[in-house]
């Protein structure tokens, strides 16, 4: 009998559980869930046979390790500054290990350890990064075996609302983890267009947006990552001149967004300290220019003149313009928008999460240039089986499932960009669902 061990049960976690402790019992596996709950591990596996939940303070060594000895492979799902606790002990104890992060220096590093033991060690195999890149090489694996030239290649992919819940100015709501959607972009983005090197700094992120729609769902911001460059190697397309991977919110987000980047309210490098009797209204002013007799309002048009009715009702409708009780005192101004954020870009109930995802290519044949956009609409059923859950843990469920069959033949530290391992994943992710819609014009020569 084979052992999966899950560590973490958190909201992104549930598909990937589900779909492992299905095929627990017809596949003679055991599944054990460890979590610093246990009451809430117990709640995932739902009494399912040849499964166990166990409370892990991951930080104990002990404990931890105790557990990964137990497993033949072991899935992470937790934060990815926790993955490379758990990669080491799988590396000391020969273990194969999985995660749907991206591949960290920290495990860069023993790359060659896990290829000499012949242990499987697969990164990047959820949402972004995952399916993008399986869905991605896979078109591009494509094109190159037909003999065709890409020259260029674009990618965008969002968290976001469903269409139906989308009942706030914003169009938005936390559908993930808050801190990041708060802090996103922070950094250089960078990548290549034309065969000219580009680079956005943080400040003008939000103001380099290009609009991407989709037939179904509208249309979209999308603004550039921070590394697409790098992209190029991974996606064996080093010569390619355009090449850029973005990220997606709902069309007129990012200029609204951007007041808070200009006035520095993303401001994750220093603490505050403010009176206990500070109303949002005063949380907003300390960012803008001293005057005994202008309002927060003119003050804000006069520093940031391209501020229009739309981005103000926004503004308005969070009620950082009023005069409630700010939720915290102290901390980071990024920390601080985000409590304020929170209250208001709760979901609800019955809303409904969805994931959108679009690559676009440009490619030279023998009979001329062609274009593919291929794209992905997910909706979310209810607040446990999301979109974000069911993207980002199918595939790697299915990884390790496809793994425990032998149909992998790779070793090392991996990630989903070669065919037998994102072929048989996509043909399964189809089957739920995931499946993308592609169109193809032809401009003949």
């Amino acid at each position: 009998m084979k052992t999966i061990l899950i560590i973490g049960a958190g909201k992104s976690s549930t598909a990937l559980i589900d779909y492992l402790t299905e095929q627990a019992k017809p596949k003679n596996r055991q599944v054990i869930l460890a979590d610093i709950s246990l009451d809430l591990a117990e709640k995932k596996l739902k009494g399912k046979p040849q499964t166990k939940a166990v409370s892990l303070n991951i930080e104990e060594e002990e404990e931890r390790q105790k557990l990964i000895k137990e497993a033949d492979v072991v899935v992470s799902m937790l934060p990815a500054f926790l993955h490379g606790k758990v990669a080491m002990d799988c590396l000391a104890f020969e273990k194969h290990f999985f995660s749907a992060s991206y591949e960290s220096e920290e495990l860069k590093v023993i790359a060659d350890q896990v290829r000499k033991k012949n242990l499987f060690f697969l990164n990047e195999c959820g949402l972004d990064p995952g399916i993008d890149h399986m869905s991605a090489m896979r078109i591009i694996d494509h094109e190159k075996k037909s003999g065709n030239e890409i020259v260029l290649f674009k990618s965008f992919t969002g968290g976001l609302l469903a269409p139906e819940c989308e009942d706030n100015p914003w169009k938005y709501k936390f559908t993930w983890n808050p801190r990041n959607v708060v802090l996103a972009g922070k950094g250089v983005s960078r990548f290549i267009r034309n065969g000219r090197l580009k680079f956005i700094p943080y400040h003008m992120l939000f103001r380099r947006t290009e609009k991407i729609s989709f037939e179904d769902v509208g249309d979209f911001d999308g603004y550039p990552n921070r590394d697409s460059l790098s992209y190029r190697k991974v996606y064996g397309l080093e010569n390619i001149p355009t090449i850029l991977r973005g990220t997606l919110r709902r069309e007129g987000f990012c200029k609204s967004w951007d007041v808070f980047v200009q006035l520095g309210l993303t401001d994750d490098s220093f603490q505050m300290d403010l009176p206990e009797d500070f109303t949002m209204r005063m949380f907003i002013n300390t960012f803008l220019p001293y005057h005994p007799d202008k309002s927060v309002e003119t003050k804000l048009m006069e520093i940031l003149p391209h501020l229009d009715e739309d981005t103000m009702n926004k503004l308005e409708w969070l009620g950082i313009l009023g005069h409630e009780s700010l939720p915290r005192f102290k901390g980071s101004p990024a920390e601080i928008l985000q409590e304020i954020l929170e209250s208001k870009w709760q979901l609800l109930p019955n809303d409904k999460d969805m994931i959108v995802m679009q690559h676009q290519l440009e490619i030279n044949t023998g009979q001329g240039q062609k274009v593919i956009t291929s794209s992905l609409v997910i909706k979310g059923e209810n607040q446990d089986q999301t979109a974000m859950s069911k993207t980002v843990g199918l595939p790697l469920a299915i990884a390790v499932d496809l793994f425990l069959e032998d149909r992998f033949s790779s070793r090392g530290l991996m990630l989903p960009i070669h065919e037998e391992i994102y072929e048989p994943i996509l043909k399964e992710l189809e089957k739920h669902g995931i499946v993308f819609k592609e169109t193809e014009t032809v401009a003949q020569t």
